[in-house]
């Protein structure tokens, strides 16, 4: 049984612009996973870098 009741009775055009729309939401919910667990780790790079360049100046 397909996902969509009228899949069967779509057009090729429609079918190939629901995979694409599916697609793409499926990769940007992977690199939203990614980017939400690497942002905090680039926040303190920065965070310790710049406390760095401020707490050891010549």
């Amino acid at each position: 049984m397909p996902l969509l009741p009228r899949w069967q009775y779509m057009t090729d055009e429609s079918k190939s612009m629901v995979k694409k729309v599916g697609f793409s939401t499926l990769a940007k919910i992977f690199v939203m996973g990614i980017v939400r667990a690497l942002l905090p780790l680039a926040v303190i790079g920065v965070g310790g870098y710049w406390a760095y360049k401020f707490l050891f100046k010549k």
